[in-house]
């Protein structure tokens, strides 16, 4: 029990960085939204890119089956947007897997904003998603911040040199990024049977 609390004692040791963290994924995701709200064009942009891209074709594929679905959905939240894209980046540069995720919250924001009414009866649904699958990513940012900080300034985790501070800032985010794999594992079961299932529903289809 004492390993399983262990993640939420590191949050609330640096509940500001952790609050922090959260402002951060959810208002980029929301300054996002606004800019593909206002600008529907951009929206328009970047769903014709999606398509066009064959991006979405390997979902297409899957609809029959929910859970090879949620497996795919997974493995690209967890291996590419989550370890590519934030973790592995930050583990040679501090904080660089922050600032790249960035660029990919307020593309996500552009490309679910509401511009007409089919986007937004699937965004009600969707923003359940967005709280547990935003949370998990809230985690992986919150744990990379703390690993830069603890490889700038080692004394921050009782270190007294930037080799052992790191060591200290990685444990720090391996234990954070267990709730983050847990998050994600809901939230891509989550997304697929809204896939399969609410989303065809609620448009009639």
């Amino acid at each position: 029990m004492r390993r399983l609390a262990r993640p939420f004692h590191i949050i609330r040791t640096d509940l500001r960085a952790y609050l922090m963290s959260n402002l951060f994924v959810y208002g980029l995701l929301l300054a996002g939204i606004a800019v593909g709200t206002l600008f529907p064009d951009a929206n328009a942009a970047r769903v014709a890119y999606l398509t066009e891209s064959g991006s979405l074709d390997d979902v297409s594929l899957l609809l029959d089956n929910v859970w090879l679905l949620a497996v795919e959905i997974m493995a690209n939240n967890l291996i590419v947007a989550s370890l590519l894209v934030i973790v592995l980046p930050s583990l040679i540069l501090p904080f660089a897997g922050i600032a790249l995720f960035a660029i990919s919250l307020v593309d996500v924001g552009i490309i679910l904003a509401p511009v007409d009414e089919s986007a937004a009866m699937i965004l009600l649904p969707h923003s359940v998603l967005l709280v547990i699958e935003m949370q998990a990513y809230v985690l992986l940012i919150f744990g990379v911040f703390l690993l830069g900080r603890a490889w700038l300034r080692p004394k921050s985790v009782g270190a007294s040199t930037r080799r052992r501070g790191y060591v200290l800032g990685l444990q720090r985010l391996g234990w954070i990024a267990l709730p983050a794999i847990a998050l994600h594992i809901i939230g891509a079961i989550y997304e697929a049977i809204e896939t399969v299932h609410f989303i065809p529903a609620l448009l009639g289809s």
